[in-house]
């Protein structure tokens, strides 16, 4: 007989599990995602967050959206930090609400690098491996912006942005955070520095794939550190298309394999994989590009990008992974573990107020009902 995947006491999802040292009700993951909701100077989270997170309290990990380390960091208009005492205390209002409604929550460290744009950073060129324009587009203040020419770091700016994911660690465990997430996917600072395209260097930053890998990997020791080497997870997309600049190419992929090796040799509690987009609508995700990783790294893996409920328990009874998150999911349906459990039918989330700045579209999405 084949088991009902629906049934809570079946289900691969609501099925608890450990990682990164923390015991997890379910294994159903609220993924990093922007929301523009800091609209103050000092971009300090709020009680507006303190009340979105508390409404995913039920997921088996949040993973916050990402939240910049220094204000060299900031690339995208109203998103939260963690490197002033201010932004500590507002996220320590967070925790404080996701911990007393039994909830587990990290945060996502951010560094957008060479993808900023000079309206972020009071008119200075970002920085990045390179004086190569990524060609991306930057959210700011006047709207989508084309990015420009970066300035190339030097050896003192890299490491104080090693200095500065370091620190934003630490301020998270004083925030009250269960762990930290590196922020290594997409276009941003630490791919830019994991692809030939954009990383040039010839010094030991760059040059050849050990060179491109070891600004993660010094940065995942930084962060590691005030935790004990536990509670540290790294995001990846090795399948991230965007522009001419960042190619999903065998290349790519072959670069990832060998990082997703090294990790092993890190202080990684898990990996979290963005795979590729699904090929078409209603395709699913292609859970051999998940498994193609599950292979290389011997920790948790949590799967993402594409999955809805029934691919979510596929990828999990398969072994391909330990938890799966969802980011748009979780946006409109804030019960999402609930209508999991009971089979509800997923609310759609509007796309107009994803960056708003405002309540509505943000913490108003209400949970399902009584179906009797």
């Amino acid at each position: 007989m084949t088991a009902d995947l629906t049934t809570p006491h079946v289900q691969p999802l609501l099925r608890g599990t450990e990682l990164g040292g923390l015991r997890l009700p379910n294994r159903v993951v609220m993924a990093p995602t922007t929301r523009g909701r800091a609209t103050n100077d000092g971009l300090v989270p709020t009680e507006l967050h303190a009340a979105y997170y508390a409404q995913r309290a039920g997921a088996g990990l949040i993973i916050t959206e990402g939240t910049w380390v220094s204000e060299r960091a900031i690339g995208f208009v109203n998103v939260p930090g963690l490197y002033r005492e201010e932004q500590v205390a507002g996220w320590r209002r967070v925790t404080d609400v996701v911990h007393a409604l039994g909830g587990r929550i990290a945060v996502q460290l951010w560094h957008t690098g060479a993808a900023s744009h000079p309206d972020h950073l009071g008119g200075e060129l970002p920085a990045g491996p390179s004086a190569v324009n990524p060609r991306q587009r930057s959210y700011t203040a006047r709207g989508f912006r084309d990015t420009v020419t970066p300035r190339e770091m030097t050896p003192a700016d890299i490491a104080a942005t090693i200095a500065d994911f370091g620190a934003a660690s630490a301020r998270a465990r004083r925030a009250g955070f269960d762990g930290v997430e590196i922020g290594a996917l997409g276009s941003f600072l630490i791919a830019q520095f994991l692809s030939p395209r954009l990383n040039r260097r010839t010094d030991s930053y760059g040059g050849d794939r050990a060179g491109r890998h070891r600004l993660l990997l010094e940065i995942v020791e930084a962060v590691a550190a005030p935790w004990e080497g536990r509670g540290v997870g790294v995001r990846l997309s090795p399948y991230w298309a965007a522009g001419e600049l960042f190619r999903a190419d065998d290349a790519a992929r072959a670069d990832h394999d060998a990082l997703v090796s090294e990790l092993n040799h890190h202080p990684v509690a898990y990996l979290h994989l963005r795979g590729p987009d699904p090929v078409a609508p209603g395709a699913g995700p292609d859970l051999a590009a998940i498994g193609r990783y599950r292979e290389r790294f011997h920790g948790p893996l949590i799967a993402n990008n594409g999955f809805d409920q029934e691919s979510g328990n596929a990828v999990i009874e398969a072994g391909l992974a330990d938890a799966v998150s969802y980011a748009t999911h979780f946006i409109a349906n804030p019960d999402l573990v609930t209508r999991f459990a009971l089979g509800r039918e997923l609310a759609t989330g509007d796309p107009a107020t994803y960056y708003t700045g405002e309540a509505g579209g943000y913490v108003d999405y209400p949970v399902s009902g009584w179906a009797g």
